[in-house]
């Protein structure tokens, strides 16, 4: 992994916490239940890496397959609201 800032390849792995309740930062998807927010579910870890050279740090999540599958959905150019609407009228008189 390089640094993205100076792209030395110095970096130092760590991660953060959380000093008030010890348990560290997740990262919680917008699209999780306000319901699994609430009891903290779902939430994936965050690595951290800090660059030796400019001090940089920079940040990972752990995505687990599932996730991969999930959100890799929405990769690449959307088709436009007008354009969905068009097909789906297309496809009805078919």
């Amino acid at each position: 992994m390089k640094c993205i800032a100076c792209g030395s390849t110095a970096l130092v792995e760590g991660s953060l916490m959380d000093t008030a309740s010890g348990g560290g930062i997740r990262f919680q998807p917008s699209d999780l239940s306000p319901l699994k927010k609430m009891f903290g579910m779902g939430g994936r870890s965050v690595r951290s890496f800090g660059c030796i050279h400019c001090r940089n740090l920079q940040f990972t999540v752990e995505f687990n397959e599932e996730d991969s599958q999930r959100y890799q959905e929405f990769e690449g150019q959307q088709p436009g609201v007008l354009e969905r609407i068009n097909s789906e009228v297309r496809e009805l008189e078919d």
